[in-house]
């Protein structure tokens, strides 16, 4: 069977490397793909992005099963075109996709649909933005519309930050279309955690929790990124805690969702605040609704899975996800990224990498901004490479994932020391 995954980051290289491992996949496409996309065997790289473009290889090259990886072709409506000429296809519709492109939608919709968030306002006046922000005063969150490939989200500290965020979006112009209207909301104060799951339109499974860095530097200290690095599962997300995410934001979402109108099939990735106190009494808020799996959460989701994924995909695009179960490995997965020099500004890029070791069923380098030029693979993307592994303990899979990230060599190369501290602390 021949299968095709969009995008081109470390959470599709995890992806192509998993469904890869089912008896039944012959070949997996990537479109675009990377640097390590294209290395793989029975893997191969396709330079399309069209929505219409890609419907026509599926068609040409027989293609029983295409899964989506990033948000932008979701938005785009690449789901739609699929399914207008009958192609299996995994992912949300373009309308569904709007709690991802457009965060005033997915305020709203919680609202609406009384799925707990931080108080909020919407605006496209520079002039009421700023007047809002010192009513509310510091920190708080300033948040673009639309897609900024995660740099949209201000953290604001202090009044003085709140407001250079507000200029740089609204009056600058700094995210283009994506910043012509911003979100300010309440800053939130808690513990992370990545909750994702996989829909149908009707039938939910949940995927193992997850834990995002989303800090640049050691501490959390730095700008936002994409993800510096994840590990999985999320001690914060007990048992208690998974009964209620599902009962008070996943189940919501969904019968919300299907309530007006626009049943949401696909990956559905709810990024949570987890207050303080015990499990019955911490308040569990949601920051943001992802329309995708979470990268880099992706990669050590991935190396958990011990069934077929096929399977589960299968079960997804045919409304049978009710039927569908994934075997977990009990192991702990932890990934940390490697970027580029000048992320996330404007990364530098085609610095030439080597070191990276040959993978391993627990330990696997994933790639994503990373191409070959000349014969030689280089940078060419700020997040360049997530290496990803097994082991029985945190201290144990964050030993064996530095070991590996200490071997890999390319110019600038950022990376965080500390992926992994606050499951460490909770043990």
């Amino acid at each position: 069977m021949k299968l095709l995954v969009i995008g081109s980051g470390g959470r599709e290289h995890a992806l192509a490397w998993k469904l890869l491992l089912s008896p039944r996949v012959q070949h997996v496409f990537v479109a675009p793909g990377n640097g390590g996309t294209a290395l793989m065997a029975h893997a191969s790289n396709v330079a399309l992005s069209d929505p219409s473009a890609l419907a026509d290889f599926v068609q040409r090259e027989n293609v029983r099963l295409t899964v989506v990886g990033p948000e932008a072709p979701l938005a785009a409506g690449v789901v739609d075109t699929f399914r207008a000429r009958g192609l299996a296809i995994f992912g949300p519709t373009r309308a569904a996709a709007q709690l991802e492109s457009s965060k005033d939608f997915a305020k709203a919709f919680m609202v609406r649909h009384q799925i707990p968030t931080a108080a909020y306002q919407t605006f496209t006046d520079p002039i009421a933005a700023h007047v809002y922000i010192d009513e509310r005063g510091a920190p708080i969150v300033i948040k673009a519309d639309g897609l900024a490939a995660g740099k949209g989200v201000v953290v604001a500290m202090t009044l003085g930050e709140a407001h250079a965020a507000v200029d740089a979006m609204l009056g600058d112009g700094a995210l283009g279309t994506a910043g012509a209207r911003v979100v300010i909301e309440d800053c939130l104060l808690g513990e992370e955690a990545s909750f994702i799951v996989l829909c149908d339109g009707q039938h939910i499974l949940p995927l193992a929790t997850s834990q995002d860095h989303k800090r640049l530097q050691d501490g959390d200290q730095g700008p936002n990124t994409g993800g510096m690095g994840a590990y999985s599962p999320a001690p914060v997300v007990t048992d208690a805690i998974h009964q209620r995410v599902m009962r008070e934001v996943i189940e919501p979402t969904i019968r919300g969702m299907d309530s007006d109108g626009i049943p949401f099939t696909g990956f559905l990735y709810a990024g949570l605040m987890i207050g303080p106190g015990d499990d019955a009494s911490r308040s569990i808020k949601v920051l943001e609704f992802n329309c995708r799996m979470g990268d880099p959460e992706t990669q050590p989701i991935m190396m958990r899975i011990r069934s077929d994924l096929l399977e589960v995909f299968e079960h997804g695009v045919a409304c049978s996800l009710d039927r569908a179960r994934i075997d977990w490995d009990p192991r702990t997965a932890l990934g940390v990224v490697m970027a580029s020099a000048n992320y996330p500004g404007t990364p530098r890029l085609g610095d030439a990498i080597s070191g990276i070791p040959d993978a391993e069923p627990d330990c696997v380098t994933f790639h994503a901004g990373t191409t070959i030029r000349d014969g030689t693979l280089v940078t060419s993307g700020g997040r360049v490479l997530c290496v990803t592994a097994l082991d029985d303990s945190v201290a144990a899979t964050r030993e064996r994932v530095y070991t590996v990230v200490d071997a890999i060599r390319f110019d600038g190369a950022q990376f965080r020391r500390d992926i992994g501290w606050r499951a460490l602390e909770a043990r």
